[in-house]
């Protein structure tokens, strides 16, 4: 099974990609992330165009199973809230273009499986993700790194998948 994960937002958007299959040692197999950034110059539409263009390319290029998007769960700042549910919502399109099942995990979740506390912070998850995924390239940038937890979350989660 090939889980595509998301971390939603106008400015930054990450993504991860894992494969889940017994005949990994772990039960997974961290393939790739990254991040699409569009430009604050252009309009909404034209940044949102953006990262539905980039989504649908890596949709097409690794054909995943299921897409794994973190939940927008609480938001201080009620602009950010509400582009991160228009670009959720793109990828929510992109999910029912491509016959894909869609499941959400909340950062709350996250945190606890990654690091074994919900209030864990983001230095924390990413020290975790290295220590797990032992990578050749540190995740620097917040919004990949929130993509590869994600993914790697949902991996922890479902361990039964095998195929």
């Amino acid at each position: 099974m090939l889980i595509l994960a998301i971390d939603s937002g106008l400015n930054r958007t990450g993504f991860s990609l894992f494969e889940k299959n017994i005949k990994y040692a772990q039960g997974y197999r961290y393939i790739a992330s990254g991040l699409i950034e569009t430009q604050k110059k252009l309009t909404i539409e034209q940044r949102l165009g953006q990262i539905y263009k980039r989504v649908s390319q890596i949709i097409k290029k690794y054909k995943p199973d299921l897409i794994v998007i973190e939940r927008l769960f609480f938001f201080k700042n009620q602009k950010t809230a509400i582009s991160v549910s228009q670009a959720q919502g793109v990828i929510l399109l992109l999910a029912y273009q491509h016959y894909l099942k869609v499941e959400f995990l909340t950062p709350l979740q996250i945190k606890q499986i990654i690091t074994g506390y919900g209030q864990a912070d983001k230095k924390a998850v990413q020290k975790m993700l290295e220590l797990i995924l032992k990578t050749d390239r540190p995740i620097k940038q917040d919004d990949e790194a929130d993509a590869v937890a994600c993914g790697l979350a949902y991996c922890f989660q479902n361990e039964k998948i095998t195929k």
